[in-house]
């Protein structure tokens, strides 16, 4: 099945691609929005002693990690949109060039293979496995919101890996 888009490309994008990209930026904000209160000193829940940073470090860096994540998921649209195959033609320079599909694709594997790897210490501690260990909360409902929270970014990774592994079908294979 396949969907017909306001920015067509040059052959059809899954219907379940086209869904999925427009589903990671929103898998990425809560972990994002959690993040905030954390960078203000506010543990959520975190039954850890406070780091001693200053304000504009602790706001800085959770508020610059927030924001470039937004970012990078917003970009998994380009695997799924002609942006993806043809330079913007507001780009300077580039605009209107033909993108090759390894220059998309490596950077989309190694982001999918990165973050996934990041977040397997977090399935191994929820879970309790290989001996690792989750954060102590001061109850179990500050437990259950950061799981809830962070169990949907855990997803990120492997649905990039899958929208890159629909590009590469797409923009690759030749056609049987």
């Amino acid at each position: 099945m396949t969907s017909t888009t306001i920015h067509p490309t040059e052959l059809p994008v899954p219907r379940w691609a086209e869904r999925t990209a427009r589903a990671i930026p929103w898998l990425g904000l809560p972990v994002c929005l959690w993040r905030l209160p954390i960078g203000f000193g506010f543990l959520m829940g975190m039954d850890v002693p406070r780091m001693d940073l200053p304000l504009w470090a602790g706001v800085g860096y959770v508020g610059t990690l927030s924001i470039l994540s937004e970012v990078f998921a917003l970009l998994c649209s380009c695997l799924v949109r002609r942006s993806g195959e043809v330079v913007p033609l507001w780009v300077p320079v580039l605009g209107g060039r033909h993108i090759r599909p390894y220059a998309v694709l490596v950077p989309a594997t190694v982001a999918g293979l990165a973050l996934t790897a990041l977040t397997v210490d977090w399935v191994l501690a929820a879970f309790q496995l290989a001996g690792f260990s989750e954060v102590p909360y001061v109850n179990g409902w500050w437990r259950l919101l950061a799981a809830a929270v962070s169990g949907l970014f855990v997803l990120w990774g492997p649905l990039v890996l899958a929208l890159a592994f629909a590009y590469y079908r797409r923009r690759c294979r030749v056609a049987r």
